[in-house]
Formats: structure tokens, C-alpha cells, sequence
């Protein structure tokens, strides 16, 4: 199996639906924030407060780059795919998908999530301008679009046709 990985904005689903779609696609799951802030010793927020966020982007395409030598399921985190190297290193390890959730769901999913310092740093309409300037990347740098409507189970299953 190619390593699937799920890019999207924060809040729209890549690791709830990624550890389900690694249970029925019998694989591992890897969520990338979780594997820097164990590589890093400290949380995400610590790590933007005390060395940056380009130190933290840097961190995400070495992630890219070691957690390609898995296979499996890999939730990038919302900033993973923005940058070129990052999508060229995954999509030549596997498949990118993008979950594609409108903005009003994934902000009632994230907002006042302390672990999340773009949300904690920005307004409802400044994490919207994000928003709308990361979609159009995230689908230019995504192999397969899914749509992030319905349950978790659904999403899953849209992604498994989508990529076998």
C-alpha cells in the first residue's frame, strides 16, 4: 500500500477520519503534529512561541521527508502542503488527499483550541482569510479531492474508492 496523505485546514477531519481509515485499510497511522511535538520534546504552541513558526514549517518537511520512508495513513498538519517541497515529497511517496470542509465547520471545530496558535493568534475573520487563501493550494497540490461532508466512516470510505 502507498502511504495516503490527508491534507486539509485545521478542524477538517485528518486525524479522526485518518485513524479510521488506517484501521480499515489494515496500516499506520501517523499524525504529524504528534510525531514533532515527540521529536521536539515540547507542544506545537511551545514550539512557535520559542523557536518560531518558520522553525516549526522547517520541522513539518523533515517530518514529510522521514514519515515517507513509512506506509500508512499520515495526517499532515494545515500548514503541511502550502509549501511545494512538502506536497513533491508526499506525492512522490504516495497519494495526497484533501479533505474539503467549509470554513464554518472546520471553525466550529477548532475555535478556542488552545493547541492551535494560528487560531489563538487570529479573529474568526482573519483565520477565514486563511482559509480561503490555503483551499485553492490545497487542492493544487492534492492528488484526489474528497468531499468532508457526513460522518467520519463516510469520509473514510470516499478516500478508499477514491484512492484504490
Amino acid at each position: 500500500m502507498k502511504t495516503v496523505y490527508l491534507c486539509g485546514f485545521m478542524g477538517c477531519g485528518k486525524t479522526t477520519v485518518g485513524k479510521l481509515l488506517a484501521r480499515k485499510l489494515n496500516c499506520g497511522f501517523f499524525d504529524m503534529d504528534e510525531y514533532i511535538t515527540e521529536k521536539e520534546g515540547m507542544e506545537i504552541p511551545k514550539i512557535f512561541a520559542e523557536k518560531g513558526e518558520k522553525y516549526f514549517r522547517e520541522a513539518e518537511t523533515d517530518a514529510i521527508r522521514e514519515l515517507a520512508e513509512k506506509s500508512g495513513v499520515i495526517a499532515c498538519g494545515g500548514g503541511a502542503m502550502l509549501k511545494k517541497e512538502n506536497a513533491e515529497i508526499a506525492s512522490a511517496a504516495g497519494t495526497v488527499v484533501y479533505i474539503d470542509v467549509p470554513f464554518e465547520t472546520c471553525y466550529s471545530r477548532i475555535s478556542g483550541d488552545k493547541n492551535r496558535p494560528i487560531v489563538m493568534n487570529n479573529t474568526k475573520e482573519e483565520l477565514e482569510i486563511i482559509y480561503d487563501g490555503r483551499v485553492p493550494v490545497y487542492g493544487e497540490n492534492a492528488s484526489v479531492t474528497v468531499s468532508g461532508d457526513g460522518s467520519a466512516e463516510e469520509i473514510a470510505d470516499r478516500i478508499i474508492a477514491a484512492v484504490e
